[in-house]
């Protein structure tokens, strides 16, 4: 039996941050509760949003 070591803890570490800082931006702009809950989502998918953005940029 092999053993496999897989080293994902920077990757992990660095999305873990993005996300606080994006939680922290998105819902310090809310101006109401579910405005709120909606920029918690938004922290959630902000990678995608990212490179939606920047391909719809491209594209231009």
């Amino acid at each position: 039996m092999t053993k496999r070591i897989h080293n994902s803890g920077t990757a992990n570490a660095v999305y873990g941050l993005g996300f606080i800082g994006a939680a922290v931006f998105f819902i310090s702009q809310s101006t109401s509760l579910w405005m709120g809950v909606w920029g918690f989502v938004k922290a959630l998918v902000w990678p995608a949003l990212m490179v939606y953005e920047l391909f719809k940029y491209m594209a231009a």
